[in-house]
Formats: C-alpha cells, structure tokens, sequence
C-alpha cells in the first residue's frame, strides 16, 4: 500500500505488524514515510508521523516514536483505516496518547471487514471536540493506565448522554489496574487471583536490606515474588524474586520509582509445563485467543517455541477445537464473575489453570493484541479460531448500532 494514497488513510499496525512478523524489512519504508512528512500537506504529512511512530516501536525505538506521535496529534487528532467496500457500519474509536499499549488495537479485529474504523485522539485535560465524526457505535479504546486515568475520567462524563450506542466504557476500564482487578476478583468463585500491591522504589529498598518485613507490603507472603513496574506489559521489566538480595539486584537494573508485586504462583501442569492462555470475552462470551506452552514460568507466545514444536501445536489446536466442550464450561462459573464484576463488551484475559482447576488471572486488558498475523501454513488451525473471533466481534457491532439510544 503507498503511505500517500489517495484515500487518505493510515498504513496502520495492523498492516505494519503483518510485515513485520513475516520478517519484512521496514526500514526503507520508514525512510519513505520520513520524506513524506518532511514534505507533505499537514494531512498527509500527520498519516505519515503515526504510522512512522507505529514503524518505530515495533523496531524498538519507543522514546522518537512518541515524539513522533506527539507531532502528528499536534497536526491532526482524527485519522482513518483502511476499509472494504461497500462499508456496511462506521466505528468511532476514542483513544488517547501513548504506546501501541495505551489503546485496543481494534484494526486486527476489523482487518478486511467491511467496517469502516475511524481512531479520533483525545489528550488527558484538553477540550474534546464539540462535533465528531459521524459513525454507528462509538468504541472507547483508551486502556487503562496511570497516563489514561484522567483520560477515561474525562470520557465517562462526556460521553453521559452520547447519541451512539458506546461500547467499553471508561469508568469500567478504569478498574483494570492490576490492583484494582485483584479487589474486584479477590473473593470470586472459581477464580484465583494472587495479591497485588503498589510499592515505591524505597520501600522495595528497604525490603532489599532486610530493614522490613515483606509481610508489611503483602500479608501472609514470603519469598518468591513477581516484581514489575506500574504500566510495564509483555513482560518489560517482569522478574521473580526469591530473596532481598535478589530484590537489591534487580532495583539496580531497574530506574523506574514504581512497582506492582505479588507473591509466586506455580503454575506448572503434572508434566512440569506451564501453560498460559489468552482469551477474549466479546459480548459476554469467551473464545480462545492462543495458548502457549513453555518450561519458563513466564511465558509470551513468541518465545514459548510453539513454532518449533509440532507437539505444542497440536495441544493449542486441541484447545481451540475443544474449547466451547470442555474449557469454557470448565470455568463457567469464572467467566460469568468476570462479566458481571467488569461489565465490559471487550476483554482480554491472561490467565492459567491451577491444580485444583481455578482460573488463575494474570493480566486483565482492554488493549492486547488479539491477531491473525501467525503463518497459516504452520499454524492451519489458527485460521479459522480467528475468523470466529472476528465474526463474534463483527457481531458485537452489528447487535450495538441497531440499538441507538432514545
């Protein structure tokens, strides 16, 4: 696709991700997309600055991507996707600034559908517009984050008496902080959660002294513990700690002033692996996103080796094909708590089994990726598992615009 077609539409993640994966080299389209925006009408020139930051955090380079995304949104806030004729409804996305984290990556869930995807950014503590674009349903994609709680506060009152149907709406999404979703779920039938607590930089100092008991900041844990810093994802930053020492070791590495910890929770199935799978709740329902397998107790898709396995494939795609027989009626009773505790048309659950068949939750989110970018001829299964997940999606918009507010 030329970055500067006539339709005056993003490249987008979606697109730039694809390539990416299948070992595409994006270099000199970035040059491209340099050229452009050094050149280009305010416009065109904008397309060109946010897809050159989606290019750059994919590549690695998050600090210039968001001094490029920083200069495109002071350029323009509404910006449009690609889409299939003849467009059958119009989704408005609301997002906010930040990482490709920061807001639900729809354009995977709508990619070759005949639903036309308009993103409009909203900043933290500035005026939203008076006029938006027109559209059928109006998805809130701002995530929650410490950057986007004033975002989503600001939103759940301007979008009070909104004349579209709205779907994920904020003040819901501002409950899925880690702590806050081990309040919501602490006492949930069905589901184990381990404690979660914010801790600063100098009270994980001084527990790395011994100078205080680790009881002060989680009561009744010991050693081992799950360290991360407040807003970092896909395991940036996420470590096992299994002693003071080892806590002092890893505050070195680490700059950040913020933590999120919790106790250690050994997952492993009979078979000494450790299975972690991705769901996602469209409209109330749960389907199965991926699984991966992997002797490491932190597991992420890319790095479970399931492309070099064909044993670990064959499980995943049991999983999918089993998965309304046996796995979603396992836990039933934790799918309909996490419905009715987060009242939310979009989630993604990380999650596990534990041995006494608990839903074991590690991540809830509005914002991770949920793709059909694995090769189909190494992952055949896939293919048609996503096609019901983008359907049920589909679905969940169609159902939304017919139900216009009075």
């Amino acid at each position: 696709m030329n970055p500067a077609d006539e339709r005056d539409t993003l490249i987008g993640l979606a697109t730039l991700m694809r390539q990416a994966y299948a070992g595409g080299d994006l270099t000199p389209l970035g040059t491209e997309l340099l050229a452009i925006a050094g050149e280009a009408p305010d416009a065109t020139c904008a397309n060109a600055l946010l897809d050159l930051s989606l290019l750059l955090q994919i590549k690695g380079s998050p600090e210039v991507a968001l001094n490029m995304q920083a200069e495109a949104l002071r350029l323009r806030r509404l910006y449009h996707l690609p889409v299939q004729e003849p467009v059958e409804l119009r989704v408005l996305a609301l997002m906010g600034p930040g990482d490709i984290m920061a807001n639900t990556p729809l354009e995977f869930l709508v990619e070759d559908s005949h639903i036309a995807l308009d993103l409009l950014y909203l900043l933290p503590g500035e005026p939203f517009p008076a006029m938006a674009p027109d559209h059928d349903v109006l998805f809130v994609a701002a995530c929650e984050s410490d950057a986007n709680q004033p975002l989503l506060t600001q939103l759940a009152d301007y979008l009070r008496f909104w004349p579209r149907p709205v779907l994920n709406q904020p003040a819901q999404i501002a409950t899925l902080s880690r702590d806050g979703s081990y309040v919501l779920l602490k006492d949930a039938p069905g589901i184990a959660i381990p404690p979660t607590q914010r801790a600063t930089r100098a009270e994980l100092e001084a527990l790395s002294r011994a100078g205080s008991a680790l009881a002060t900041l989680l009561p009744g844990a010991d050693f081992p513990i799950i360290v991360r810093p407040v807003g970092s994802h896909a395991g940036k930053g996420l470590d096992k700690i299994g002693s003071p020492a080892e806590l002092a070791a890893y505050l070195q590495g680490m700059a950040q002033s913020d933590f999120f910890i919790s106790p250690f929770v050994d997952y492993r199935s009979a078979d000494g692996l450790y299975r972690k799978y991705r769901l996602v709740l469209i409209g109330g329902r749960a389907y199965g996103a991926h699984m991966g397998i992997s002797e490491h107790w932190m597991i992420h898709y890319v790095n479970a080796g399931m492309a070099d396995s064909a044993e670990k494939r064959a499980e995943e795609a049991a999983f999918f094909a089993d998965f309304d027989q046996h796995f979603a009626p396992r836990h039933q009773r934790a799918i309909a708590e996490l419905n009715a505790r987060f009242k939310l048309d979009y989630l993604v659950i990380d999650c596990a089994e534990t041995p006494s068949g608990e839903l074991l939750i590690f991540e809830l989110d509005s914002g991770a990726v949920v793709h059909s970018l694995d090769p189909a001829d190494l992952y055949p299964y896939k293919v048609p598992q996503m096609r019901k997940v983008f359907d049920s999606f589909y679905g969940l918009i169609s159902s939304a615009s017919k139900h216009q507010p009075d």
